[in-house]
């Protein structure tokens, strides 16, 4: 008999290495992995180049004509077996990660036309199931029936030294407190939005990795799906 698949929604804090334990996830699974904070970054990209954000605010109404133009797509590479997302067929996956778009992203996802659209493209992408997403909304808006959530959490100093070690590590010159800001205005904008904020789903079960290295969240996590897995072989 078959083993059946199921869908796994990852939410939590930005900076809490939702990314990593997804991707590591869906390939010991060997699941569609999803990264849909990168699709907001890339639609956040994309508004930058046409000049429809900027220090003052995002241009909204310019934006919602023009949200058809905003094409996505995930690529894997089969050397790598990484994914890269891709704005109108150009690979922005770098390009997505500096700190002007992670300054600018959660204005563009508190757009509910943009939201909608994401979630759309989301649940497309999940609907055959046998998927790992992660994001803000997994558990509670695009998959609300998923059958294993996770929330994801971990103490702010160290959700900041990932975050500032990260963009280093990706020769992005940036200072701590610089990361410090941007991860504190993201938490804020992210829980206040008035389209899907973040919050916990009721039945998702909680994951603080402050004090565990990558090997170890990944055991926890590895162990629940199969739980939920060998559940629906009964």
């Amino acid at each position: 008999m078959a083993v059946q698949k199921i869908t796994i929604a990852i939410d939590g804090y930005s900076s809490c290495g939702k990314s990593t334990l997804a991707k590591s996830l869906a390939s010991r699974l060997d699941y569609k992995y999803v990264d849909t904070g990168a699709m907001y970054r890339a639609a956040t990209l994309f508004c930058m180049r046409n000049e429809l954000i900027d220090d003052n605010g995002a241009n909204e109404n310019a934006i919602i004509k023009i949200l058809d133009d905003i094409n996505l797509s995930f690529i894997q590479d089969d050397l790598t077996n990484a994914s890269s997302i891709h704005l109108n067929g150009e690979n922005v996956e770098t390009q997505i990660r500096e700190m002007d778009v992670s300054n600018r992203v959660s204005q563009i996802s508190t757009i509910v036309e943009i939201r909608k659209k994401m979630v759309q493209l989301q649940q497309k992408m999940g609907k055959e199931k046998g998927v790992v997403m992660e994001g803000r909304d997994i558990g509670t808006v695009v998959f609300p029936d998923a059958e294993l959530k996770l929330f994801m959490t971990a103490d702010m100093e160290t959700r900041v030294m990932r975050r500032y070690n990260e963009m280093r590590e990706k020769k992005i010159e940036v200072s701590m407190d610089e990361v410090r800001d941007n991860v504190n205005s993201r938490d804020y904008e992210d829980t206040h939005r008035k389209e899907s904020p973040l919050v916990q789903a009721d039945d998702a079960i909680i994951l603080d990795n402050t004090n565990l290295n990558l090997e170890q969240q990944l055991q926890k996590a590895i162990d629940l799906a199969k739980e939920k897995i060998s559940l629906l072989q009964l």
